[in-house]
């Protein structure tokens, strides 16, 4: 006996309660050392922030590296779950800085640099238990009590060892560039932290700026540009050495200027107010100089300052052609004058304040001195033009505020050494989606620049980097006994507090070994998480060098630029290889507006609501079957759930419940039939379809597309029940236990036992559910312990498939052409009409004639290669095929074409070809030449899809009214014999009452409604039961148990 099952089930409970069976047992651990070590699946999990909680963005990934380990572990991978926390970097600041009221690097400084990473440390793990109960809940296995920490000294100690390993082989290099800067966090970003935080259009004000030309009485450059802020850095202005310029004399004033002739209509409306007195191109301008704009660093004119230059980059897109310069804020700037001599001047501090070397705006903001600079200059004769300027502008990806580009010094790394070698990498690696590759990947590794990896910031890991504080001797330190053996010192922790006190006499003898204030990019953290989670090389050296690369990972798609990019750069560092070799980016769950689901606004429903409501299983589902696997958008809505416990969830337990209700009043105890024994086509051809659905979805797991896995699911599931389970029903139902009874039930145990096995990676609850109770004593005690389900080809029927398939293809146009026809498919019709040209599927048709006439309600079934009985032709002429080949004919043959018979174009369709005459010459039609319409014929309804037209007889007789009037009633019997809670063995005493015609339907089928509603006794009385629908009659049926 099978434990009952409640086809009322709650979905929710059950899950609960499956999670507490793999806890008791220790089901995930079993899992894994059940398989042997040397057999490892490999995949690495990137690690969140505890800082706050999950969100839907987690469970996508979470779910799909969750399907992947229980697929591999069914296949005989010992597979370690291994979790991990991102512990530092600017979301931990950030936090903290909200928590103690303050804001700012200098903020910070002042606060206290031990006591703020203290309370970093205190609060970085602090929803650890909310995360392990959520991950959980949702089905995901994953080892809490191994992960790693990024904050551990282990961990940080192999980041080290990466450093100085890129730094021993010339990766990594100090050097001064101009960098995207944050203001209020006071540090620089790489570019991939750019990309995340990505550009928003902004107004800002424009000016043109007149500077005074040296040697020319009255003549000035016009020069424009978006930030007033640079100007009181100018250095030097550039032209386009081909671009062609004019000297004009302002006829109002007198003065002259020098601008791009192709600009002169923004300064000049309608050409007037000016005279041309010199035409030059760009590269005659090179040289020439001019007064300082501000007095603060006129005295740089001694060291070349104050310069026309050439600009490749200058264009006459925009402004006047004439480009302000300013080397310590852009990047072209900055080159444009490298190697000059010119010196690099940026007066602002650590927060983007004006210093002390710009005394008018010292402690104003940059940004907030545009008005004022404008101010400054248009008091001093110097503003031509003041605009607002719509454009594109970089922002911080934490602080949502406007970056700011500025020269620094930065640690970086090399990656124009090392690119080729990460391109060759990423054609090692599988995609999924297959164009990111060498789209979004791909591009991004051909214009990779070099890594800015240092931050001036405090909760982090530091770079190991000493410097000798009275020359330029530098030590990089790569792990902690190097460390205690330079200082002398226990070391105990490598965060940046503990280090910076860490000092030693240089080796050169000129002075002592400090250590540089910076710590690491996170990302060059989370890129080395392969080694620093084993704590390689110091730890688990043979083991790691033996797994990596990994198989596997999966994370969105804005870690194209984040972490998948660290982590391809550091393993084509060290080890010249690919980090992983397969991985499955996701896209973004959006709210079902299409708008980022906001907390705020409350326009999503909270996901662990939605499990609660319906199962993880369902959500699991809904997320993996969607366009997300494939870096996709998915507009999501609770909706999507439902339709996976419509499509997927309640039919497989309608299907195992069904099964198990007459396994346990027939004593079925399980055994099999082989494949070779089956009688019976229907039990043939579900194996045979099971075997499909192994192939199908092994190879779509094995290649990392999880949606045509899931698919395949699905539509398995509608066969089973709709097709299978449908047909044989009666098989089960009959009373006497032969053979044939004895097959089904072999057949439908092993279909539910294997599918459960197959489906356990992606709905790990209802499988185990399903297997815990239909398994034997001899088998494991989970689903999850057992071996995936092997494809067996000899038990495969191809053409059985494809015949199967085709009636039932049939058979839903039938139903669809119902549907359509508003043609309840209880109301029994006289005639179906198939009409198929291929020989060989009239025949199949033919074959499960009787199937189709059961299935489709009707008493017959005509099979035919002709059309004509059911629809009438008329047909157009196809111009996009015929125009090229007829030209100036083409209307005189398309009234031809209009006038062709019925009979005529069903030769057409036929395959046979058609010559028609015009006035040019004849032209033998063929299909394709046509646009053919089909009229439906007197009491026909007619569907065509593809080479099949079916059609029904719509005339209902009497007989065939009352015989729909009995169907009814049965289906309202039925209904009402599980409303009142009776087992599907019961049999019941049956009263109807309704009008003259409901009595005439009951006389006539009076033994077919007893037969299948199991009534002793029928009897046609007045009654208190209830009134229900039969045809377009009322009924009243009562049901007493008998």
């Amino acid at each position: 006996m099978f434990k009952p099952v409640n086809s009322k089930v709650d979905f929710p409970k059950m899950e609960e309660s499956i999670l507490k069976f793999w806890e008791e047992n220790d089901i995930c651990n079993k899992s894994i050392q059940q398989r042997p070590a040397d057999n490892e699946y490999v995949f690495y999990d990137g690690p969140p922030f505890a800082t706050g909680l999950p969100h839907f963005g987690h469970f996508v990934p979470g779910t799909i590296k969750d399907v992947f380990p229980r697929y591999q572990a069914m296949k005989g991978k010992r597979v370690i779950r291994r979790f991990g926390w991102d512990c530092h970097g600017l979301p931990v600041e950030a936090e903290v800085e909200k928590t103690l009221g303050i804001k700012g690097y200098f903020n910070v400084m002042n606060y206290g640099v031990a006591k703020f990473n203290d309370a970093c440390r205190s609060i970085v793990l602090r929803y650890t238990e909310e995360w392990k109960h959520t991950i959980t809940r949702m089905g995901r296995w994953v080892d809490f009590d191994h992960g790693y920490r990024t904050m551990d000294k282990s961990y940080m100690e192999s980041v080290w060892w990466v450093f100085k390993t890129l730094y021993d082989k010339g990766l990594i290099y100090e050097g001064y560039n101009i960098l995207p800067y944050s203001p209020l966090l006071a540090s620089p970003l790489s570019n991939m932290e750019v990309s995340l935080g990505g550009y928003k259009d902004v107004t800002d004000p424009a000016v043109t700026i007149r500077f005074k030309a040296d040697g020319e009485e009255n003549t000035y450059f016009l020069a424009w540009t978006t930030t007033p802020w640079t100007l009181p850095s100018n250095l030097a202005l550039a032209v386009g050495p081909d671009i062609d310029y004019v000297k004009v004399k302002d006829t109002d004033s007198g003065d002259y200027y020098y601008l791009a002739e192709k600009l002169l209509h923004k300064y000049y409306k309608d050409g007037k107010g000016y005279e041309i007195v010199a035409r030059v191109k760009g590269s005659d301008l090179k040289g020439r100089t001019y007064e300082p704009l501000f007095p603060y660093f006129a005295d740089l004119k001694k060291q070349g300052a104050f310069i026309v230059v050439c600009g490749d980059y200058v264009t006459t897109e925009d402004g006047c052609g004439i480009v302000h310069t300013a080397p310590g804020f852009g990047e072209d700037d900055y080159n444009v004058l490298k190697g000059t001599g010119i010196p690099v001047v940026c007066p602002i501090d650590a927060e983007c304040r004006f210093t002390d070397e710009v005394p008018d705006f010292k402690g104003l903001f940059v940004k907030d001195a545009d008005k004022g600079v404008i101010e400054w200059l248009k008091a001093h004769g110097k503003l031509v033009k003041r605009e607002n300027y719509l454009h594109s502008y970089p922002f911080c990806y934490r602080t949502k505020m406007p970056l700011i580009y500025r020269a620094m010094s930065c640690w970086f790394v090399d990656i124009q050494k090392i690119k080729q070698t990460m391109l060759d990498c990423n054609e090692e690696i599988r995609w999924v989606p297959d164009h990111i590759k060498h789209g979004r990947f791909g591009k991004w590794l051909e214009g990779a620049r070099d890594w800015a990896i240092s931050r001036n910031r405090f909760w982090g890991n530091p770079i190991p980097v000493w410097k000798c504080d009275g020359s330029d001797y530098i030590e990089v330190i790569g792990s902690v006994e190097e460390l205690e053996a330079k200082c002398g010192k226990k070391v105990e922790d490598l965060h940046k507090q503990y280090v910076d006190e860490l000092t030693w006499p240089s080796p050169d003898g000129k002075g002592t070994m400090r250590r540089i204030p910076d710590v690491l990019d996170c990302w060059f953290e989370s890129g080395s998480m392969p080694y620093a989670q084993e704590h390689y090389p110091f730890d688990n050296k043979e083991r790691f060098e033996k797994i990596f690369p990994a198989d596997f990972i999966n994370e969105g798609l804005d870690q194209t630029r984040g972490w998948f990019y660290s982590l391809t750069i550091l393993a084509a560092a060290l080890f010249g290889k690919p980090a992983f070799m397969n991985c499955i980016v996701s896209g973004i769950v959006l709210a079902a507006d299409g708008r980022k689901m906001s907390k705020s606004e409350r326009n999503y429903t909270d996901p662990m609501e939605i499990i609660n409501k319906y199962g993880a299983d369902a959500l699991r589902f809904a997320l993996i079957d969607s366009p997300l696997v494939r870096a996709d958008d998915l507009k999501f809505s609770d909706e999507i759930v439902k339709d996976v416990l419509k499509s997927l969830i309640i039919p497989l337990w309608n299907a195992y419940s069904f099964f198990v209700t007459y396994a346990n009043i027939d004593g079925y105890e399980p055994s099999e039939t082989p494949y070779e024994k089956l009688s019976n086509p229907l039990d043939r051809w579900i194996i045979s379809d099971l075997n499909k659905l192994i192939k199908d979805v092994s190879d779509a797991l094995d290649t990392y597309q999880v949606d045509n896995a899931c698919s395949a699911l699905v539509v398995f599931i509608d066969d089973l029940n709709n097709w299978y389970i449908r047909r044989s029903r009666r098989r089960f139902w009959k009373s006497e236990n032969d053979g044939d009874k004895k097959e089904a039930y072999d057949t439908l145990y092993r279909v539910l036992l294997t599918f459960s096995k197959i489906a356990a990676p992606m709905i790990p609850f209802i499988t185990d559910e399903i297997y815990q109770n239909l398994r034997t004593d001899k088998m494991p005690e989970s689903v999850h312990l057992e071996d995936y389900p092997v494809y067996t080809e000899s038990e495969r029927d191809e053409k059985l498939e494809r015949e199967m398939s085709l009636t039932m293809k049939t058979i839903a146009m039938g139903r669809a052409l119902r549907s359509s026809s508003n043609l309840k498919i209880r109301q029994p019709l006289s005639e179906f009409f198939i009409v198929d040209r291929s020989d060989e599927e009239r025949k199949i048709l033919a074959d499960n004639s009787d199937i189709i006439s059961e299935e489709l309600n009707v008493k017959n079934v005509s099979i035919s290669g002709d059309e004509s009985a059911l629809v009438s032709y008329s047909a157009k002429a196809n111009f996009k095929v015929l125009g090229s080949k007829l030209g100036k004919n083409m209307k005189e043959v398309a009234a031809e074409i209009q006038k062709l018979s019925s009979d005529e174009i069903a030769s057409i369709l036929d395959g046979k070809a058609l010559t028609v005459k015009y006035s040019a010459g004849e032209i033998a039609l063929s299909e394709g030449d046509l646009v053919v319409q089909r009229a439906e014929k007197e009491h026909v309804k007619v569907l065509n899809e593809g080479n099949i037209t079916v059609g029904y007889d719509t005339e209902i007789t009497e007989s065939l009214l009352l015989e729909g009037i009995a169907r009814d009633l049965v289906r309202s019997v039925q209904t009402e014999r599980k409303d009142t809670g009776l087992e599907v063995a019961d049999h019941i005493n049956l009263t109807i009452f309704g009008s003259e015609v409901v009595k005439k339907s009951v006389d006539a089928f009076g033994d077919y409604i007893k037969q299948e509603t199991l009534a002793d006794t029928l009897v046609f009385a007045e009654n208190d039961g209830k009134e229900t629908e039969a045809g377009e009659e009322k009924a009243f049926i009562k049901v007493v148990k008998a």
